[in-house]
């Protein structure tokens, strides 16, 4: 079990709060709850760190029924990807597909981002699978997700911030290709 420490806050009245530091758990609690409340609430957000954790790093079996999911509800089900994986060799995109095979890869380093931001860029390859460039026909597909611009801002952000420059090109780091 990972280490875990528990911060008692007399300004904190009702709410519970936790968050990952390196190798451990922050839990922060009200003062006044007692040692019971302390376990139950430890356990409880222990658990729930565990399940957002999970959902930011979805097996390449839940890439797939994401995908499927994703294209029934916003691509009227035509995009059908064969697979989908992670993989570790990419480090200028977010992900690629090839249109042959309908295959979709997405890179390890999307890993740990927020979902809505992973489920940008699958839709994105899924939306190369209808249209193979980033014309206004591929850009229709993707208005009806609601959190596109906000995804986009948040990768272009991620590979400023890793690599100090902010590229608008599709193709590369800042976007999904």
């Amino acid at each position: 079990m990972p280490t875990v420490e528990v911060r008692r806050s007399r300004r904190r009245t009702a709410t519970v709060s936790a968050y990952r530091d390196g190798d451990r758990t922050v839990v922060a609690i009200p003062a006044r709850f007692s040692r019971a409340q302390e376990r139950e609430w430890v356990e409880k957000m222990i658990a729930r760190l565990e399940d957002k954790e999970r959902r930011r790093r979805p097996s390449d079996a839940e890439l797939v029924e994401r995908a499927h999911d994703l294209s029934a509800k916003y691509l009227d089900g035509r995009a059908k990807a064969t697979s989908v994986r992670w993989v570790t060799n990419q480090e200028r995109r977010w992900g690629s597909c090839t249109l042959v095979d309908g295959s979709i890869r997405l890179s390890t380093r999307l890993q740990g981002m927020p979902e809505w931001v992973i489920d940008y860029v699958l839709l994105h390859e899924l939306a190369h699978l209808l249209h193979a460039g980033h014309g206004p026909d591929f850009w229709k597909l993707l208005e009806t997700y609601p959190r596109t611009d906000r995804a986009r801002g948040f990768l272009e952000g991620v590979a400023f911030s890793t690599d100090g420059s902010r590229d608008d090109d599709a193709d590369s780091g800042s976007s999904a290709s």
